[in-house]
């Protein structure tokens, strides 16, 4: 459309933008580009626009911060700056793509199924958030193909939007704040880490086109990858491990898939294969495909029919258990950066103060994350100006003070929360819980993951205790633990129905690995020495495999494929497993007995069936108790045993010794049995203490942290008060020096010892002083003065507190107007005399000269 034939803005809205009532909306198929901006935008927006062609196949909702009271001219002026019809936003007006549309003044923009819709703010003046509240509502309709801007403007609106935008998958940008001419809103989102890419206002456009020539057009399908697909997605999860020491291998595909396929559109690669390539090349890729997955979008009471039903019903209920009052214990998984776990110790303290129950109540959560970064900043406890809009008025002044730049929680809120890095996974639970507080982590679990993680739930919560939930996330078929006790807002309690909890997997972390254990160090290997042994073991050594406890298959010596081979199906390194027909079953109970017996075991005469002819074996089970790093584990040996010459013999021998063989693994499976028993009983009981003991040990140094962290902050601030006064101290010290400098009065002050305390420049004129001199008494200080009586009426000022004055000559002709006076302090004490010396020469002077 030509410039002259756009429609005014101040005009009736074309009929094609206007929506039928009668007509349903689907959801829109092209990329919808939502862009904030405020002080300072207007330059920016048409670099923005300026750059971007009228085919671009996007639309262009613009939300700038204008005055309520004035009609707006921003649409006539971005007319100039683009090819593209520039339209003012309508109620119920249709978003197509290659438009732009511009928020009306004094009005909220919001979007639903494409459609634009007006209301009326919710603020009629003070702190306003149009542009969070559009891009919020962008996320929600777009999902994936919602893409957010922020450009020049004051504050910190936008930055929340940009979140809700990335949690769902869209892309996010920034104009650099070099090139703004206000920076605070792009600084703002970037520094809060949500913005995907940040460049010059007039090269956002051409880096939106080259993303969405990269990125899927439609979101990852619950379906089974290809081949390829999957093999790369398995690389990347060991790639990740490998960096971050976190297995992702049990999360749900899709959400892996939809991350990686964002950041292979930000890097414009055209392939997974080619972004595993650059994962290689690049570990610091990594680390923000890693922060990708854990991206954690929360905000203050978010759900708050969930928050109404835990201070109606479910608090007040789990309260009256404990009439007497209780120490309350919660646990927020996945805290991310603290807004729940606030919310949360915020609802109690309301419960308490409506209810006022008899005893005396408190609540101690346990806030933690995988990620470290988000820990630091809820431990801060400081959030942007924005969360006001997520806050009603009464809480954001009984609970948060406002600081520059944004709202601190209190401390008595502040204090009750813990925050800890942790890995639920794989990390220890807290246990003794009344409160479990887990929203929107299980639904990024597989389903082998929940399995195994709500089970933990429900042992680390105490009888009846408060499961809460995410809006999209369910206890599965877990029904005999967990009873609804409000569907909708997907609180659970925890039920006891008499059978016994489901056998749990309590997370661990492996201690060594595989390699760490068989494998040497990497320029050992290289040697000639190693290499030289390497040959004898393969050629001349008799063959043999080091296990662990279970049979895997730690280093393999020698040629062993005459007595193991691969066994069909997945790779699967154990020698039960692998062991040929005819070796499996006297191995099974030979390295049982060898963990706990460490003399050699004989299984002589073994026949062994290969795929051409059988061989006899002898074979040496042992077990190893050192050196350290071998200690556990168990080697098997094989020697192959010639044929005897006669037939008789060949036969008689391997049966009695094969029957000699099965007879021992008989008696050792018996044994073993016996001990597995007692050994597991006993590993139960000794686990069940360990990890209590390890939780008490975990909260205590936790608690020890966080108190000395807070010591710390105290002793802070007590220095920089101390500094001050120090300072404070230091200025006033000088303007007395310099104004008793300036009058000329020769001043000195005695303590009630009469020694000397501090003296003025002048006091030397009339005594020998040095700065040494202090603390001697003034009877040893060398004087002009013609006055011997003056410590004396220095003792008698002290006595009656009575000034005293006289007129003192010196020794060369001078006259002084001595002051004798007490010394009081600010709390009206005597401490001593200050004793001035006014020269009265001139005067005495002039008396005489009058007498004559």
């Amino acid at each position: 459309m030509a410039k002259g034939s756009t429609p005014s803005p101040k005009q009736p809205v074309e009929p094609k933008h206007a929506v039928d009532a009668a007509g349903s909306m689907a959801q829109p198929d092209f990329p919808i580009v939502g862009i904030g901006c405020s002080a300072g935008g207007l330059e920016a927006l048409d670099a923005l626009l300026g750059g971007a062609p009228a085919d671009s196949g996007m639309a262009f909702v613009i939300v700038q911060h204008l005055d309520p009271h004035h009609v707006s001219n921003l649409p006539d002026l971005l007319q100039r700056a683009t090819p593209m019809p520039v339209f003012e936003a309508g109620e119920r007006m249709l978003v197509r793509p290659g438009c732009v549309y511009v928020i009306p003044p004094n009005k909220d923009l919001s979007l639903l199924h494409g459609v634009l819709h007006l209301l009326e703010p919710t603020e009629k003046r003070g702190l306003r958030l149009p542009v969070d509240f559009f891009l919020r509502t962008l996320a929600d309709d777009c999902q994936h193909r919602a893409i957010g801007v922020i450009l020049s403007g004051m504050g910190s609106d936008g930055m929340l939007g940009l979140g809700a935008i990335k949690e769902k998958g869209g892309l996010t940008l920034a104009q650099e704040p070099a090139d703004a001419r206000s920076d605070s809103m792009p600084g703002s989102a970037i520094e809060a880490g949500v913005v995907d890419i940040v460049a010059p206002a007039g090269e956002l456009v051409a880096r939106i086109a080259g993303y969405l020539r990269h990125a899927p057009t439609h979101p990852y399908a619950e379906a089974t990858p290809a081949a390829d697909t999957q093999s790369a997605l398995e690389r990347i999860v060991l790639l990740l491990r490998n960096r971050s020491g976190n297995d992702l291998s049990l999360y749900k595909p899709s959400t892996l898939h939809r991350r990686i396929e964002r950041r292979i559109g930000l890097l414009q690669l055209d392939s997974i294969a080619d972004y595993v390539t650059y994962l290689r090349n690049n570990p610091q890729e990594l680390d923000l495909l890693f922060k990708e997955v854990l991206i954690g979008v929360t905000s203050f009471f978010r759900d708050p029919a969930v928050w109404e039903f835990l201070r109606d019903t479910a608090l007040p209920a789990l309260l009256e258990k404990y009439p007497g009052g209780h120490v309350m214990r919660a646990w927020v998984p996945a805290c991310s950066s603290g807004e729940e776990a606030y919310s949360l110790a915020i609802v109690f303290k309301e419960t308490l103060e409506r209810l006022k129950p008899d005893g005396h109540f408190e609540l101690q959560i346990y806030a933690t994350d995988l990620d470290g970064d988000a820990v630091d900043k809820a431990r801060k406890a400081f959030y942007p100006v924005n969360v006001a809009a997520d806050l009603t008025p009464e809480r954001l002044a009984r609970h948060f003070v406002a600081e520059e730049g944004g709202y601190r929680v209190k401390r008595e809120i502040r204090e009750t929360v813990i925050f800890a890095p942790q890995n639920v996974i794989s990390d220890p639970p807290f246990t003794r819980l009344d409160i479990l507080c887990c929203r929107n982590l299980l639904i990024y679990f597989g389903p082998a993951l929940q399995k195994k993680v709500l089970p933990l739930f429900h042992y680390a919560l105490n009888p009846d205790g408060i499961l809460v939930l995410g809006s999209a996330e369910t206890t599965g078929g877990f029904t005999d633990l967990f009873a609804p006790m409000e569907k909708k807002t997907h609180i659970f309690k925890r039920i006891d129905q008499g059978a016994r909890s489901p056998w749990l997997n309590f997370p661990t972390r492996p201690l060594i690995s595989a390699p760490e254990a068989a494998g040497g160090r990497p320029e050992q290997r290289e040697s000639v020495e190693h290499l030289t042994d390497q040959l004898i073991q393969q050629n001349f050594a008799p063959a043999a495999v080091l296990v662990n406890g279970d049979g895997d298959i730690l280093y393999i010596s020698g040629r062993t494929g005459k007595y193991l081979e691969p066994a069909a199906g997945k790779v699967n390194i154990n020698l039960h497993a692998m062991a040929r027909e005819g070796l499996r079953d006297a191995l099974c109970g030979a390295i049982r007995k060898a963990q706990h017996d460490p003399a050699p075991i004989h299984l002589n005469g073994l026949q062994v069936d290969n795929d051409r002819h059988s061989l006899t074996v002898n074979i040496i089970v042992q077990g190893l108790d050192k050196p350290e790093p071998l200690r556990g584990r168990v080697l098997v040996v094989f020697t192959d045993v010639e044929k005897p010459a006669g037939g008789r013999k060949r036969r008689q021998n391997p049966v009695s010794d094969r029957e000699a063989a099965l007879v021992l693994e008989l008696n050792q499976l018996r044994e073993a049995l016996r001990i597995n028993q007692e050994e597991m009983q006993a590993s139960v009981e000794e686990a069940r203490s360990a990890n209590e003991e390890l939780q008490v040990t975990n909260e205590e140094l936790t608690t020890s942290k966080e108190e000395l962290q807070s010591m710390n902050e105290e002793l802070q601030t007590i220095n920089a008060e101390l500094q001050s006064k120090v300072d404070d101290l230091t200025w006033a010290r000088n303007d007395m020096t310099n104004q008793l400098n300036s009058t000329e009065i020769a001043t000195i002050f005695l303590d009630n010892d009469m020694k000397l305390r501090r003296f003025t420049t002048h006091a030397t004129h009339l005594f020998k002083l040095i700065p040494k001199d202090v603390g001697r008494p003034l009877s040893d200080i060398v004087t002009d003065l013609d006055y011997p009586g003056l410590q004396n009426d220095a003792l008698a000022v002290l006595t009656t507190l009575i000034f005293s004055e006289k007129q003192i000559g010196t020794r060369d002709g001078r006259w002084y107007r001595v002051r004798i006076m007490p010394y009081r302090t600010q709390d009206n004490v005597i401490d001593g005399v200050v004793v001035t010396f006014i020269d009265i020469t001139a005067i005495k002077q002039l008396e005489a000269r009058l007498r004559k």
